[in-house]
């Protein structure tokens, strides 16, 4: 699930937008916010015409600035520089409840209050997936960017501590049916022990990476893996390149990418080498919708994001998201590249309609119709 809780953007976004340019300077902005004034320094994203702003702090965090709320705006000429991964740490920690530490690997940063045998397990998985994300798409011919700030982790050693930042924070209610997300707010991802979980974990104490692997490679755990996956999949793809935060990326896209990830060989050192393959419980739902699917279903898919956000809807469009871009890669893997590279060029809070996003569709692949045909095709051939 990528998170979003931003309301004050709605704002923003109905106005005329220009963008900032002079996007390497360093500004300052003072705001008052709740009954307290705060200064956040960074690279100014957006401007809008009202003077409202978006600003990218230098740990990453998007800050929205109403109108009414800034006290004060300056800008200098000293560079933007995101903080080191020694200074976000740092801050990371003075931000969590007490009893958090840190551990670093090449790519990630990861505060945790787990034990230190699953942050080391995690911090492994995340960059084996990592580098099976680059070579894939090395491979493929989509060229990535290098991470602009430390890819960061939370994990909570219990559900309850996990349950109690997610609802105050960015999920409220909706925490309880999640176990991990990726904030695009934020930029980083949340996230609980799952060997915590007792159904999985069944009382046994955990010491060794050992033991995480003979848990988590369990058949009962495999769906609760790729959970964490495919956030970390959302982590990595908008912080190389591929999408752009709180720009108007397609949530089939979006999430239809992430799954092609989502099922690691956990028995493997060097991680994913089912990328792109048919994911069985994904395939799975989407048969089972083939029955009711409606003739207008890749349209509604496509032109908006409405039954991603829909639980009554969610599980269906999350697979035809799948089967969508597994068709898509396997038989229009050009066109899917353009398609790709053209949504990665999308600026913030610049929102399409919905008749814009099916154009923007349609100008790469071609007439929907027909290419639904296609799709059905393939896809009822038993893949």
């Amino acid at each position: 699930m990528i998170a979003l809780r931003l309301p004050i953007l709605l704002c923003i976004t109905l106005l005329g937008l220009s963008l900032a340019e002079a996007a390497m300077a360093m500004d300052r902005v003072v705001l008052e916010r709740d009954g307290r004034q705060q200064t956040v320094v960074g690279r100014l994203v957006v401007e809008a015409e009202d003077g409202g702003l978006l600003l990218l702090a230098r740990d990453g965090v998007l800050w929205a600035v109403q109108p009414e709320e800034k006290v004060s705006h300056n800008t200098d000429d000293e560079p933007f520089t995101p903080l080191s991964a020694d200074e976000l740490a740092k801050n990371l920690l003075a931000e969590l409840p007490p009893g958090f530490e840190v551990h670093k690997t090449r790519n990630y940063l990861i505060l945790h209050n787990s034990s230190r045998a699953y942050a080391v397990w995690c911090g492994s998985l995340f960059e084996r997936l990592y580098q099976a994300f680059s070579n894939d798409w090395k491979n493929r011919g989509f060229e990535l960017t290098e991470p602009e700030f430390p890819l960061v982790a939370v994990i909570f050693g219990d559900r309850e501590s996990y349950l109690r930042f997610a609802r105050a924070g960015e999920l409220g209610d909706a925490a309880e049916s999640i176990l991990g997300y990726y904030s695009l707010r934020t930029n980083r991802m949340t996230m609980c022990d799952l060997t915590g979980i007792s159904s999985l974990a069944r009382g046994r104490r955990i010491r060794s990476a050992t033991q995480i692997d003979q848990i988590l490679s369990a058949p009962d755990a495999l769906m609760t893996v790729a959970t964490i996956v495919h956030e970390a999949t959302h982590l990595i793809a908008y912080n190389r390149g591929m999408h752009i935060r709180l720009s108007d990326c397609p949530l089939w896209l979006a999430e239809g990418l992430a799954i092609r990830f989502e099922t690691p060989d956990l028995g493997s050192a060097k991680g994913w080498r089912g990328i792109g393959q048919v994911n069985p419980s994904r395939l799975e739902r989407f048969n089972d919708y083939l029955a009711r699917r409606p003739a207008d279903s890749l349209a509604t898919l496509i032109a908006k994001d409405d039954r991603f956000r829909n639980p009554a809807t969610a599980l269906d469009a999350y697979a035809e998201a799948w089967a969508l871009t597994y068709f898509l890669i396997r038989n229009r893997t050009g066109d899917y590249l353009t398609y790709l590279r053209h949504v990665s060029k999308k600026k913030p809070l610049v929102g399409d309609t919905p008749e814009e996003r099916l154009d923007e569709f349609q100008a790469v692949f071609g007439s929907l119709d027909q290419l639904d045909r296609e799709f059905m095709r393939y896809m009822r051939r038993g893949r």
